[in-house]
């Protein structure tokens, strides 16, 4: 039933029809009037993310950066994707952190369905679609969460079935899941048969990477996200929503972000079944994002005792870094965060995370 009509029982139907999560998730966040076409703030107003926790995250993430220029003989131009770039605020922060050189051959790309932020740097490229057939680093901070997917809940017989969701929340159980989506659960979450227990069918999510990854012709595409694999899925699914800064039950009405955990080995998986038969792609990597970061040079380490008496306000500065790469490294916050890393064309992902004290400049 639609918005307006009326129920069996003379009831207005105040809250529309029942939709599987997927549409109605795609609609509350992109529609015409969604959570990320609202509101001149974007998305930092409603949660904070490993980007707006520090400027020590888009440092790290242009060190990277540098590291894929190396790795692939310094092309020019060198491309730097931000995927859900919310208002450029990771990319910004990236051209603000490359030495001089390595910024001079650098074409940035912000990909966003949002309108381009007023007073963004000139360098940067909007875009609805990443740009396709470049060279560089492609880095996905916080995206596949968003991408809608439906959820599945067992019922009492056993049988995993689609939930349906109309505007205000409120669930029911619809058809059984069937086809690529039952393939799916199967392969990547499978449901045992106990009343209650549900999964995300994160195969929007899957094709959705492969297509990003496949844009580049040469380097390494990252995601960043909340994420499981599938020898620790959560029993009851992750799905929630957020709004002004708290957690709160995920409503698809476009007030609130909805979000769920990534299964970034089905990702993973995915991009390798996209390549030609006769191609093996490089192998991709799944590391903590701590472990990511602290292979970047984002340590936590707190400045000694003594630069206090010798120069206080380098001892403040040192500090305020050190606060800031803990909260990003943190166990059972930021620091739990999955990174995927999946190299294009050779490039070597493991050797890209090698812990460098300090990377040569340009």
């Amino acid at each position: 039933m639609t918005a307006g009509t009326t129920g069996a029982e003379g009831i207005p139907e105040a809250h529309g029809e029942w939709r599987g999560w997927r549409e109605a998730t795609q609609e509350a966040l992109y529609g015409p009037v969604g959570f990320y076409r609202a509101g001149p703030e974007g998305p930092a107003a409603h949660f904070r993310t490993s980007v707006h926790a520090s400027p020590l995250f888009a440092a790290a993430v242009a060190r990277l950066l540098c590291r894929v220029d190396e790795a692939l003989g310094r092309p020019a131009p060198l491309a730097f994707v931000d995927m859900a770039a919310g208002r450029g605020e990771l990319v910004t922060g990236v051209l603000a952190a490359l030495p001089a050189a390595v910024a001079a051959r650098t074409r940035a790309y912000a990909v966003e369905v949002a309108g381009r932020p007023e007073g963004l740097d000139h360098r940067i490229e909007w875009r609805a679609e990443p740009p396709r057939g470049v060279t560089g680093l492609l880095f996905a901070n916080e995206w596949l969460d968003n991408v809608p997917v439906e959820v599945a809940e067992v019922d009492a017989a056993g049988v995993a079935r689609r939930v349906l969701v109309r505007g205000d929340g409120t669930e029911r159980l619809g058809e059984p899941v069937a086809g690529a989506e039952a393939a799916w659960l199967a392969r990547w979450w499978p449901l045992p048969g106990e009343e209650g227990l549900r999964a995300e069918i994160g195969l929007p999510r899957d094709t959705a990477w492969a297509a990003a990854v496949a844009s580049l012709d040469a380097g390494l595409a990252v995601a960043a996200d909340y994420a499981h694999t599938v020898d620790s899925r959560p029993p009851f699914g992750t799905l929630t929503g957020f709004r002004a800064g708290r957690e709160t039950r995920p409503v698809p009405d476009g007030s609130c972000d909805i979000t769920a955990h990534v299964a970034l080995d089905a990702c993973a998986s995915a991009h390798a079944a996209r390549c030609a038969p006769d191609r093996t792609p490089p192998d991709a990597l799944v590391r903590p994002q701590r472990e990511a970061l602290r292979a970047l040079g984002v340590t936590g380490v707190r400045p000694p005792l003594a630069l206090a008496s010798t120069d206080p306000a380098a001892y403040v500065r040192a500090l305020t870094r050190a606060s800031q790469a803990a909260e990003l490294l943190a166990p059972g916050g930021l620091g739990d965060f999955g990174w995927l890393l999946q190299p294009v064309g050779g490039v070597d992902a493991a050797a890209l995370l090698v812990d460098v004290a300090d990377d040569e400049e340009e």
